[in-house]
């Protein structure tokens, strides 16, 4: 147990702070298993994190917001880390890097202890200017996170690898210069997101 402990926080600091090496480490083994209960349990841990932190704020907790919390988050972590697997596999084929469905959902898979942090910063936003910040600090983690796995987990080119990201980059841009923007940040937080309206 110690031993596992141990290994958790390691991967998080090398994921964090040397993402190359800790990147280049990761392997097909055809163990898919492992990478969606960890999504899961993440998913488990993020809606308990986000529970208790209404709780703490005085929000009444509902059947509804514990179901969420408790079954809905965690299945939609599983849901996410296929969608950017996908997402993974495209810039991929694009930027010449491996063609191997399983290292990219490992790859992914290894950064989602990111996808609880997310979830309370989200939850910790209480006016529009807070939730921009948030909103946009979060969106760039997620596009580095997705430039490392994309160049030392799946060997793609890195100039057409930053060339996609930009382009990515582009995109969410003009979604928060648009009114497009409310309705995502309508899925981070709705009651901050309900103050840019007033």
């Amino acid at each position: 147990m110690h031993y596992k402990t141990k290994k958790f926080f390691t991967n998080i600091r090398d994921a964090v702070l040397n993402p190359k090496s800790f990147f280049k480490k990761i392997v097909a083994d055809g163990d898919l298993e492992e990478s969606m209960l960890r999504a899961f349990i993440y998913g488990l841990i993020g809606g308990v994190l986000v529970l208790a932190f209404r709780l703490i704020g005085g929000a009444t907790i509902t059947i509804g917001s514990v179901f969420t919390a408790l079954i809905i988050v965690p299945v939609l972590a599983v849901a996410l880390l296929f969608v950017m697997g996908g997402l993974l596999m495209l810039i991929s084929e694009i930027t010449g890097g491996e063609r191997d469905w399983e290292i990219a959902i490992k790859g992914l898979a290894s950064v989602f202890f990111m996808y609880p942090v997310i979830l309370l910063l989200n939850s910790c936003a209480f006016n529009c200017w807070s939730m921009w910040v948030i909103s946009i600090f979060v969106d760039a983690w997620v596009l580095y996170m997705l430039y490392c796995i994309s160049v030392y987990c799946m060997h793609g080119n890195r100039t057409n690898v930053v060339i996609i990201i930009g382009i990515l980059a582009i995109f969410i841009m003009t979604v928060y210069i648009s009114d497009y923007r409310l309705g995502w940040f309508m899925l981070k937080n709705a009651g901050a997101t309900l103050a840019c309206l007033l």
